[in-house]
This record gives C-alpha cells, sequence and structure tokens, in this order.
C-alpha cells in the first residue's frame, strides 16, 4: 500500500478530475480530486456531500460559475495600494485585492508566468503563484447554513484525494467570528 501510495508500483496512473455540486444554501462547489480510483473517489465525495447538506451535481452544472484566473499573492511590506497597483497593472494584471498583510493580484490564466515573471524583475517579492478558480457571482450564507457548508468544505479538503475545493460564497465578519468561537 505504501509502494502504491508513493507510486513506486509501476502501472499505477493518476486521473484529475473535477466533482461539481452544491452545498448548504445553494452554495456552488467544484472539487478538484487527484485519485488512482475514480469509482472510490466519487463514491467518497457523494458520501461527504449528502451527509453534510450538499449534493454533487452533473457535469458543467456549477463550472460556468466561475473563472480560471493566475492569483498572485504579494505581502504587504512597505508598499502602498497605489504604487502596488500601478507596478501590477503595468505587469498585465487585471485586478488587486488589499488585505491587512498582503495584496492579491489576478491575471488571466495564461498570462499567470508572463505577470509573476514581470513582477519579479521589478524586485515585488511574491509569496504564491498559483492557478485558481474565482466566483463570477456570489452567495451570501449566515447562521446554521454558513456553519454547515464550513463543516462540508472541512471535510472535503481533509480527503486525501481532493486538492482544491472553490466555492461562490460570501461571509461577513460577525457571522464568522461567531462560528471561530
Amino acid at each position: 500500500a505504501i509502494k502504491k501510495g508513493t507510486g513506486e508500483l509501476e502501472g499505477v496512473s493518476y486521473e484529475e478530475i473535477t466533482y461539481e455540486g452544491y452545498g448548504p444554501g445553494g452554495v456552488a462547489l467544484l472539487i478538484e480530486c487527484l485519485t488512482d480510483n475514480k469509482t472510490r473517489t466519487v463514491a467518497d465525495i457523494r458520501h461527504l456531500m449528502g451527509k453534510h447538506h450538499g449534493n454533487l451535481g452533473t457535469s458543467n452544472s456549477v463550472t460556468w460559475m466561475f473563472d480560471r484566473k493566475g492569483s498572485i499573492t504579494v505581502p504587504r511590506r512597505n508598499v502602498s495600494e497605489d504604487d502596488m497597483m500601478m507596478i501590477a497593472v503595468d505587469c498585465g494584471a487585471e485586478d488587486m485585492d488589499t488585505g491587512d498583510d498582503y495584496f492579491e493580484i489576478t491575471c488571466p490564466a495564461d498570462q499567470l508566468a508572463i505577470v509573476h515573471d514581470a513582477l519579479v524583475k521589478k524586485h515585488v517579492p511574491i509569496e504564491s503563484s498559483k492557478l485558481t478558480m474565482i466566483a463570477k457571482n456570489t452567495v451570501n450564507v449566515e447562521g446554521k447554513t454558513a456553519e454547515q457548508l464550513l463543516k462540508l468544505i472541512d471535510v472535503l479538503e481533509d480527503h486525501d484525494d481532493v486538492q482544491n475545493v472553490y466555492a461562490n460564497f460570501e461571509m461577513d465578519d460577525a457571522t464568522l467570528e461567531s462560528l471561530n468561537a
């Protein structure tokens, strides 16, 4: 089993597969998996979704609600938001969100390497650079629905075959704080 899991056995092939579905409150979920057994993985995902107030959807049932984008996280160190925005736009970025400790720069998926390299040439420290799925629209969740949704996302992310879980929800800070308490 260890040799199979580490890929030392011949004949083991891994497949990327994306499952789609809906969580509590009608929140769209994209679940990216890497598996050596699609039958086992789909059964596991279906079981987890059903147990935690979600359901598996058909192919392309929620993919249309997301755009594949490049995402670059830059630590917020001695750079103003305006200056970072100018640098990002000059490098080919589409948008930038600001957090307390970071800037999140988005760009077209096929331009990720180009924008990344342009930022590096301008001596911008990069914390992470990856492809991601960004929701075109969001659903606001609160109360019991928010609690169920976060639990579902947690159990999905804990599954060995799951690589990424994307969802199209928003939650206000008060709800998030009450759930973390």
